[in-house]
């Protein structure tokens, strides 16, 4: 963080007060902030304050009494901008270009990677159009800090606290000393469910989302890898120029398109929720209710990582997933074994924010070497961190 300009937009969020810890962070780690804020911001926290503590003006207008705050050149001049706290009205404003204040006119000037750290109630968090405001920055490249759980300022809990200072100052310094570890390396992952049609309307599915295995893709593309990501249906949009999404709906196309791109990969990584049966039979048409029950025979689809792992290089890493209910470790240990895995990361729904259609995961790394990592709770977006690296340490 030595010599960095980072912006450091806060708007209007009781969260505000965490922004005079976080401009004390970058300035001790040796940043420089020039600080943004909106109206509403200066309710909770003032001006003053944030101006003491980063030694330089801070700009609440586009244009003062005083002089006129050029946006274009701040944007130009930072390494990095930051929201944060980013509340659901600049969420909204940045999504859709409303340059109504000093923060959204910053941003859409800057050249730099912007950050937003979201902070707002449980519901407004949840919201429809939150979600979609959230989706649609992250598809111009921009890098969601996410939301923490706990207590919130209305006394619910749940998600929509920012997160702390200590943890945002970590995630711009590890962007910043991040290298590119993995240029000139291929990988393919695997992610999202598979969905086995009984019917034209009906199918055996599950929960996945696919977030895990996106989250994977986009770090290893991030840290120069070439990503051929295999996706079952999700709706999750992947923008990264370094990925190359293949979507696909079966577990038989999910093994076409994972047999065709593997003996390429340097890097495999098995993400997806696959079926392990399919109906042997398919209707051609809606099958009707009838008197009685219905007896749908099922049959063993083609095991994906088995396959790969009979096919393996001495030169290629696989890695392989396992969710388990019970046994986890001894569970995990066998299919790592069975199919040839270099490591694979174990969850568990016995563990609290693990698991399917949750933005957090709580993993344990166990490897080849039967050396064990656990990690804690953590956002899908920092497992994924905490998985790419351990693939650049076997690398090494």
């Amino acid at each position: 963080m030595v010599g960095k300009k980072i912006i450091l937009g806060i708007s209007g969020s009781i969260a505000a007060y965490k922004a005079a810890f976080l401009t004390r962070l970058f300035i001790k780690a040796g940043a420089e902030v020039q600080i943004l804020m909106t109206e509403a911001a200066t309710q909770f926290i003032t001006p003053l304050t944030l101006s003491t503590l980063s030694k330089n003006p801070v700009h609440t207008k586009v244009s003062s009494e005083e002089s006129w705050n050029n946006h274009v050149e701040m944007g130009l001049w930072a390494d990095a901008m930051i929201i944060a706290p980013a509340t659901a009205t600049t969420l909204a404003k940045m999504a859709n270009g409303i340059a109504d204040n000093v923060i959204v006119a910053t941003y859409l000037s800057a050249r730099c990677p912007v950050f937003f750290a979201p902070a707002m109630d449980l519901d407004m968090w949840l919201h429809p159009s939150t979600v979609g405001n959230v989706q649609k920055l992250q598809s111009y490249g921009n890098h969601l800090i996410d939301v923490a759980h706990g207590e919130l300022a209305s006394g619910l809990v749940g998600n929509g606290r920012m997160a702390e200072p200590e943890d945002i100052v970590k995630i711009l310094s590890d962007f910043f000393e991040k290298e590119k570890d993995l240029l000139g390396k291929n990988a393919l992952i695997t992610a999202g469910p598979t969905y086995e049609a009984i019917d034209p309307v009906r199918f055996i599915g599950n929960r996945s989302t696919g977030k895990m295995g996106v989250a994977i893709a986009e770090e290893l593309a991030e840290r120069g890898a070439m990503v051929k990501l295999v996706l079952g249906p999700s709706n999750l949009k992947v923008e990264h120029p370094n990925i190359e999404t293949i979507r696909v709906t079966h577990a038989q196309s999910m093994f076409e398109a994972s047999k065709t791109h593997f003996p390429k990969s340097d890097i495999a990584v098995l993400a997806a929720a696959v079926a392990d049966y399919r109906p042997t039979t398919i209707a051609d048409k809606k099958i009707k209710k009838k008197g009685g029950n219905l007896m749908i025979e099922l049959e063993r689809t083609t095991d994906i990582a088995a396959t790969l792992g009979k096919k393996k290089k001495k030169k290629q890493l696989l890695i392989g997933f396992a969710l388990e209910t019970n046994d986890e470790l001894e569970n995990a240990k066998g299919k790592l074994e069975r199919k040839n895995f270099d490591f694979i990361v174990l969850n568990s729904l016995r563990d609290k924010g693990a698991g399917f259609a949750v933005d957090t995961n709580k993993i344990t790394i166990v490897r080849k070497d039967n050396k064990i990592k656990e990690f804690e709770l953590k956002s899908k977006r920092q497992v994924a961190v905490d998985i790419v690296n351990e693939i650049i340490d076997m690398i090494k």
